[in-house]
Parts: C-alpha cells; structure tokens; sequence
C-alpha cells in the first residue's frame, strides 16, 4: 500500500483513506454491519491505515459502527478521522459536548484527525464567534486530540482566509479533475502547497460520477492504457499532486475496494500522455453535465421528500450519455412522490449544498426536461 508521509506531522498514513459515509445499507437504510465490516476488514488486511468518519453520516449511525468495526484492532495500527459537526454546535461548551459524545461512539479515548466540518463563510463566522478552535485545542492539550484540521466547502476567497488563520495540522478539500475550478479549486491546493499545509482529498471520482463514463471517453482512457479501470484515472489524478497526503474513497462494495487496493497498491503516476487523455475526457464531460450534483446528500433529507440527489443523478447521467430518453423513462419509474416536480421551494436545501447549486431551479428544469 502506497504510503505518503505528512512531513509536517511525522506520520505516514495509507495513500487511500477509507470514507465512512456510503457503507452498503440495508432497506431500511441502517448499515448492513456484516457487509461494512467485511469491507473494513479486508481493507485493513490490505494496508489501509486512515479511517475516516463523521458526526451525521449514515443519520448518525457510522460512528457507532465504526467504533465497534475498529474494536478489535490495536488502536496504535490506524489513523481515525471524524470531525465537529459546527452547525450544531450553539454554544462554545458544546464543542466538548459533541466530541465526547464522539468518543464514547468511537469506542476511544482519542481522535487521531479532527476536523471543523464543511466549512464555508457562515460557519467560519460562528466558529470564530463562539471561539470553538480553542476549544478544540484544550481537547488537544488533554491529549484527546492529535492533528487538527478543517473540512471545506465554500469559494476560494474564503479558503483562502481560513487557511491563513492559523497554523493547521492539515485541510481536507474536494477535488477531482473535472472540479478544478469549482469550490477552493486548483487555486487552494497550491496555496496549501505554498503554506505547507497537508491535504486529505474527498470527492475524488466525483461521487463515482467518474468511475464509469460514456464510451466515448472511456475510450479514450483505455486506448492509452487498456489494463486500468476508468475509476483508477480518477484516483491517479488527484494522486499526481505531491501535497496530496490521503484519498479518501466511499467504497460501498468489495469490487470498488479491490479495484482501489490494486491502484494504490501498485500506484504509479500518470505519465504525460496520460494527462493528456485526461484532460481530453475532461473537457468532454464538462460539455455535457447539467449540474455539479456529486450525490453527498447534505442537501437530504428534504422536508416535502423530494429525492434530490436522484433527480439530478438521472438528470445528469441522462446528458453525460446523452440518452434523454432513458432520463426520461428513469424519472418516470420514480416513486411519484420523490419526483423534483414535488418540489415546495421552501428552500431548506440550498444553504446545505456544498457545490452551491440553485437546488429548486434545478429541479424545476429537471421537471420540465424529463417530466
């Protein structure tokens, strides 16, 4: 397992980091246990030493699990990661509230990475306001904490002021290489860069948006190298960039974990034609996607029920592959009931949206082209 050394901190986690918030679900949308342990289990095995996790997801359920996945491990032979959910936090002594109701989740008495979550203007404003930083770094002087770092999800100006607010242990950012210029971009990863600052990467393959494309550009991928899966390109991208010290992948099934441990296992960057087939299959996709929709789910759930990140997965896949009339079809085997033509406007969504996308003219189109 590929392994790269946070130079700042003295550690050296796996390359691949697993993301704790698409664990295969049962029906009635709890964690299939036995399935995530399976997948935790294996990844393990296999050198995978960052976990990470956070306050809501999986409707509050990941942490639990994982403190119970990670239970029977030497708690010295991994890397856990989660971070404070800072839109609940009301006052400065929920900080510690919060986090240790973390620790009894997590079945520990220490977070190795702890980051400020999805942070975007408004939050910064009430994390400075409140002062929670430092009260996160008491929890560090308590010996609690290890590394402290934030989560972001906002344009670059305001990266730009967090980053530079203090001296951070490491950022975690979006990027993949369709997104360089959406959220903190390029632009952020080399000011991290300049600073020296570490970067964890989330959103790689774009919500496995990249991890299967049109043949038109898969071609393109496999005529350069025929061997690799689409979903490795997207991974080898972002793994290209020498700051870049974990990659997190939301891996849901055995194959998308085996195929990762075979890329980060035997990881070599892309070579300059490779690049450049990227940069061809990048340009295509632009061209054709409707939305920036990469299905996180902060938006959900919707109080009218409209399923959000369905509306605009078959919207966009139905542009990508320029296929209106599975679109179509796909929207109108939806439960009615979640449709984007059920939409209230009440607004609820948008301020969650970390890609800033207008949610309800959105739907509205979405409405209006597959209805």
């Amino acid at each position: 397992m590929e392994k790269r050394k946070f130079e700042k901190l003295g550690v050296s986690p796996s390359l691949l980091g697993y993301g704790c918030m698409r664990f295969p679900v049962r029906d009635d949308k709890t964690i299939d246990e036995e399935k995530a342990q399976a997948l935790l289990d294996h990844a393990i095995e296999n050198g995978v030493t960052y976990i990470d996790t956070a306050y809501p997801y999986h409707d509050q359920q990941s942490e639990t699990f994982v403190g119970k996945a990670l239970s029977k491990y030497d708690r010295d032979s991994y890397y856990l990661a989660t971070k404070l959910p800072v839109w609940m936090v009301k006052e400065t002594s929920d900080v510690r509230k919060y986090f240790e109701e973390q620790l009894r989740r997590l079945q520990t008495d220490h977070v190795d990475f702890y980051l400020l979550h999805a942070l975007n203007k408004e939050r910064w404003e009430d994390i400075k306001r409140l002062d929670m930083i430092r009260e996160v770094e008491k929890l560090r002087e308590e010996g609690k904490i290890k590394y402290i770092g934030f989560s972001f999800h906002d344009e670059y100006p305001v990266f730009e002021e967090i980053l530079t607010y203090r001296d951070w242990d490491f950022c975690q950012i979006q990027l993949n290489y369709v997104d360089t210029v959406i959220q903190q971009g390029m632009k952020g990863y080399e000011l991290t860069e300049k600073l020296g600052i570490p970067v964890v990467i989330m959103e790689p393959v774009k919500g496995g948006a990249l991890a299967k494309l049109p043949s038109v550009m898969e071609d393109i991928f496999h005529e350069v190298s025929p061997e690799r899966s689409v979903a490795s390109w997207a991974f080898r991208y972002v793994a290209t960039l020498p700051n870049v010290k974990v990659i997190l992948s939301g891996m849901t099934e055995m194959s998308q974990l085996e195929d990762n441990l075979q890329t980060f296992g035997d990881y070599k960057a892309l070579r300059s034609e490779e690049m450049e087939a990227v940069e061809k299959v990048t340009k295509i996709y632009r061209s054709r996607q409707k939305n920036e929709c990469t299905a996180c789910g902060y938006c959900m759930p919707c109080p009218f029920g409209v399923n959000i990140p369905g509306n605009f997965k078959i919207w966009n896949h139905g542009a990508i592959y320029e296929d209106l009339a599975g679109a179509k079809e796909n929207y109108k085997n939806m439960d009615p009931s979640k449709r984007a033509d059920m939409c209230q406007e009440c607004g609820a969504c948008e301020p969650q949206c970390p890609q800033f996308i207008t949610i309800i003219d959105d739907l509205k189109r979405v409405a209006l082209e597959l209805g």
